[in-house]
């Protein structure tokens, strides 16, 4: 359901609209911010999901029911991610849309030699994760992800609504301020799809290669599993 894009906002009038909402609903609840993103925008809005949970998902359909959710498939996923995408798609009101990137795996290794993923993280992420998303945006004048304070130190300072000056447009984290109790509240009430992974020990979930994704030890912070010994804390898509 995107947008033509010549119907788009200009985009400084989208980075002022940015800046005054982030301030605005720093207090607001992400039903009210996801309703605002839904009244701004419309169809011109849409959610990412790594499928880890269908959180976001759940509470943005309600807010803009057949609204698309971007869903990067790198090649690389858990069966159990790829099943969470799936059960998503059959059961709530909403249109997800699988993003793929422009190599396959094995043409990416025949290009690069095999598992990249452990030898330049960050090159594999970039073709695999962040290239997708910044075509499958276009089209789009805001974007609403599943971001949270609570998660690591690198999104503790994480702006409910903010200016995506890489892409040029309206970057939404309506749950933000959520804590780890708060979205486990939600899908006890609401009765949202996990990931089964979840109930195995990750805390976060990712592609399947273990230089990428494995369970964090006792103490650790939520994304310790990512990328673990590596330095590298995010994918590159929220940088």
């Amino acid at each position: 359901m995107s947008t033509n894009p010549e119907t788009t906002a200009a985009a400084g009038d989208l980075q002022a609209l940015a800046t005054a909402a982030g301030r605005d609903l720093e207090e607001a609840t992400p039903q009210e911010i996801l309703r605002w993103a839904a009244d701004t925008f419309g169809h011109r809005l849409c959610i990412t999901s790594s499928m880890e949970d269908a959180v976001v998902a759940h509470l943005a359909s309600t807010a803009l029911p057949g609204i698309d959710v971007l869903f990067l498939d790198t090649g690389y996923h858990f069966p159990e991610t790829i099943g969470t995408r799936d059960a998503v798609a059959a059961t709530m009101a909403l249109n997800v849309i699988t993003l793929t990137p422009r190599q396959s795996v094995a043409e990416q290794d025949a290009e690069y030699g095999p598992n990249l993923h452990d030898r330049d993280p960050d090159l594999c992420c970039s073709l695999r994760k962040v290239e997708p998303l910044q075509r499958g945006l276009a089209g789009y004048d805001a974007w609403a992800t599943g971001l949270r304070r609570d998660e690591s130190p690198s999104r503790a300072n994480t702006p409910v609504v903010a200016w995506d000056a890489k892409r040029r447009k309206v970057k939404i984290a309506p749950i933000a301020r959520w804590t780890q109790t708060d979205v486990d509240a939600y899908v006890q009430a609401n009765g949202v799809l996990l990931n089964p992974l979840l109930w195995e020990g990750y805390t976060s979930v990712g592609c399947s290669p273990l230089s990428c994704t494995r369970k964090p030890g006792e103490g650790e912070d939520a994304r310790a599993g990512r990328w673990a010994g590596s330095g590298k804390v995010e994918c590159g898509i929220h940088l």
